[in-house]
């Protein structure tokens, strides 16, 4: 997957139609940053929320949000696993790396959420920091924002975190598949049928000479074309694409690793161990556990204006 980049994510359909659901499902934002973009404040495409927004244009909003959403960033970039912080004001952001093998390619950030309730207590104490706001006006339209922000208890934060992991594990799986769709007008017609005979066969025993037989053509024609078209070999390919019916088959919890060895086209665990780790950069059952690991680790710094 070395064609994917955070351009290739972002371009991506997929993304858009994922962020208008989750946001229709949660109420919470999405948006997916560059893993090196965190001195600036983040922008939302789909539901900004109402209370940062008002926040974020008064200086010390601004600048207790910025350093929220920056430190979020690098500790995302630093850890490589997702993340959570608390800002002044007592709302939770989100943060996920998305990963392609050992590179960091991209970050999925959420919006502001609340672990609880708030109370009037909690919107006093916020409006403290800021120094009660520019003006009535303002402060009102801020009560409003701030106790109509989505609430997410633990138990459903947790569930959200885990959501968006997998999705972001999707993603660059997604991207390798647009590309491939959208370059297949311009690939040798033997290059496009052994691709779709090796998607069909690649959990059983398929060899470089079952795809020959198929797609007519000599050894040495067939993988100088498919390599210059695809950018890597015959193996490779069908290496990767039973890996990526692996990490789908590990999402089921009921399944063994071995089982889903076999099921996925491998002759055996030594051989999908290494090739896993090789391309996810983790062993199936690391890969397995981090998607039971979250919740994501909640870094409890308070944020503050001053």
């Amino acid at each position: 997957m070395e064609s994917v980049t955070f351009d290739v994510l972002a371009a991506l359909p997929l993304l858009a139609r994922y962020e208008e659901a989750f946001h229709k499902a949660t109420g919470v934002s999405l948006k997916l940053l560059p893993p090196d973009e965190q001195d600036r404040r983040v922008i939302y495409r789909q539901g900004k929320n109402a209370f940062c927004a008002l926040v974020g244009g008064t200086p010390a909003g601004c600048a207790a949000c910025q350093e929220t959403q920056s430190h979020l960033q690098r500790s995302t970039s630093r850890e490589l696993a997702p993340q959570q912080v608390y800002c002044f004001a007592g709302l939770t952001d989100i943060a996920i790396p998305v990963m392609v093998g050992r590179r960091h390619v991209a970050t999925l950030l959420s919006g502001q959420i609340f672990r609880r309730k708030p109370t009037p207590r909690d919107f006093d104490k916020a409006m403290k920091k800021l120094g009660g706001g520019p003006d009535k006006t303002w402060r009102k339209n801020a009560r409003e924002a701030f106790f109509a922000t989505p609430v997410i208890p633990v138990d459903g934060l947790d569930a959200v975190v885990q959501l968006l992991a997998v999705f972001a594990q999707h993603l660059p799986e997604e991207a390798e598949r647009h590309f491939r769709r959208t370059h297949a007008d311009i690939e040798p017609n033997a290059v496009a049928s052994a691709k779709k005979f090796i998607e069909a066969h690649a959990g059983g025993a398929l060899t470089l000479d079952h795809v020959l037989r198929h797609v007519h053509v000599s050894r040495f024609h067939f993988c100088k074309i498919f390599k210059k078209t695809t950018g890597i070999t015959f193996t490779e390919y069908v290496m990767r694409l039973r890996v990526v019916k692996a990490k789908t088959l590990l999402l089921d919890p009921s399944l063994r690793v071995s089982e889903v060895v076999f099921d996925a086209g491998f002759g055996s665990i030594p051989q999908f161990n290494s090739v896993f780790k090789r391309l996810v950069g983790v062993s199936p059952t690391e890969y397995r556990s981090q998607l039971r690991a979250v919740p994501a680790k909640r870094n409890k710094r308070n944020f503050s204006t001053h």
